[in-house]
């Protein structure tokens, strides 16, 4: 949907189940014209599209496509994003660290999105820019050497060539977004930026990596890294990195309560403040409550910092809670975040909380830099593994009610109409 200050705002569809081109577009009839209807009945509606490469494959049939342009005009909706980090399938089958592969080292990986660029072109409406966001390179656990990391920055350069092509033979302005996330090649704004700069060393004064490739900074990625996000997009921008994406998403996140409360933590709990330990009862890290968000589909990387902001990273939730010092380590001073998204409009039980802050944070700095990126796209994909007390609603309720959340922090500072 249009916002003020020429934003737009949709919701991504890896939330629904869909691997094959009549898969995916059943759930943007059945599950997106529903969000739609409660949303935004009366104007235009934005989609966040996902497209694996099987449906990829079935939507680049001229047919197929040609039908689906008719669709969007007839249902008043657009495409303005495609989402391109999972190749494969996403949903009810254990994904973890298969959704990194393939990687940018290898072909499949550039032809898939390269595809994915086809069909953006072909979709986006004139005037807006499109983007296509995918895996910031590759997991690092699966890197090896530097000649595999010379060949991810040789396949992301050729695609930035194919993009700058397409744009020009077209008319449109499309860019490749990089979404860094937690033990990935480059996971946080600093290892972003020295990625760059390997890339301009390559490609001196050629201005397309500028235009062509960007960052998709997915709020939920960087909060479980700790940055602040004023530093983290002021390093970003100030390194002349393009912001493609804003993904709205949240993390969770549990605290472990000390006796005194150190400054490297945000917000001690108030005196007085009743909870589920007792009145006044400061809750030590409980190690069965994070046990419910331990699924075998996705990849729950952690990231815990102690009382001295030291940092320590976990490949996935189970490793942090199987470590031989686990119970030790609930009970100091310390912090949890895991990259588990969860509904943005959900405020977890005691002992759990979100990363909100870090969201409201980059609305904040969007706020006072509306030009800083004007796409936004909310992504709680984990609908389908969430614990049953975040599923009280079917999902195009859910949904309904993300946008209201979201259309609400944006009216408090401008950015949407009210």
């Amino acid at each position: 949907m249009r916002l003020c200050h020429h934003l737009h705002l949709a919701y991504c569809t890896n939330v629904h189940r869909g691997e094959t081109w009549p898969e995916t577009f059943g759930a943007l009839q059945t599950h997106t014209l529903a969000v739609r209807e409660r949303v935004c009945p009366r104007h235009p509606f934005a989609i966040g599209l996902r497209l694996s490469h099987q449906a990829a494959a079935g939507l680049s049939d001229p047919s197929a496509l040609s039908a689906f342009r008719r669709w969007l005009d007839e249902n008043d909706c657009y495409v303005f994003t495609i989402n391109g980090f999972p190749y494969g399938q996403f949903h009810g089958t254990r994904v973890k660290e298969q959704v990194y592969q393939p990687d940018w080292t290898t072909p499949e990986r550039l032809d898939y999105t390269c595809r994915l660029f086809d069909i953006l072109a072909k979709i986006l409406p004139a005037g807006l820019a499109g983007s296509v966001s995918t895996l910031p390179g590759s997991f690092k656990p699966f890197l090896r050497s530097q000649a595999q990391e010379k060949q991810i920055r040789d396949h992301l350069w050729r695609c930035v060539e194919q993009v700058a092509r397409l744009s020009e033979q077209t008319g449109r302005l499309l860019h490749l977004g990089l979404e860094p996330e937690p033990l990935c090649l480059f996971e946080n704004s600093r290892e972003t930026i020295r990625f760059f700069e390997e890339l301009r060393a390559e490609h001196p004064k050629d201005d397309r990596l500028n235009t062509c490739l960007g960052v998709n900074y997915d709020t939920c990625h960087f909060a479980v890294e700790f940055e602040e996000p004023r530093d983290a997009l002021g390093a970003l921008t100030g390194a002349g990195i393009r912001i493609s994406k804003i993904h709205l998403s949240s993390a969770l996140k549990i605290r472990s309560a000390p006796s005194v409360w150190s400054p490297a933590f945000t917000r001690p709990p108030e005196a007085g403040t009743p909870n589920r330990h007792g009145l006044n009862a400061r809750p030590k890290l409980e190690l069965e409550a994070l046990r419910e968000f331990d699924d075998e589909v996705y990849l729950h990387q952690v990231v815990i910092r102690d009382a001295n902001g030291q940092l320590r990273f976990f490949r996935d939730l189970a490793d942090a809670l199987a470590a031989p010092d686990a119970r030790a380590r609930t009970q100091d001073p310390a912090e949890w975040r895991i990259h588990f998204h969860v509904p943005l409009h959900a405020t977890p039980a005691s002992p759990f909380e979100n990363t909100n802050d870090h969201l409201l944070g980059v609305l904040d700095v969007l706020a006072a830099n509306p030009g800083l990126c004007p796409y936004l796209e909310m992504e709680t994909y984990t609908w389908e593994v969430l614990p049953p007390e975040f599923k009280a609603r079917n999902i195009v309720e859910q949904l309904a009610a993300e946008y209201d959340w979201t259309l609400a922090r944006l009216r408090e500072r401008g950015l949407a109409s009210r």
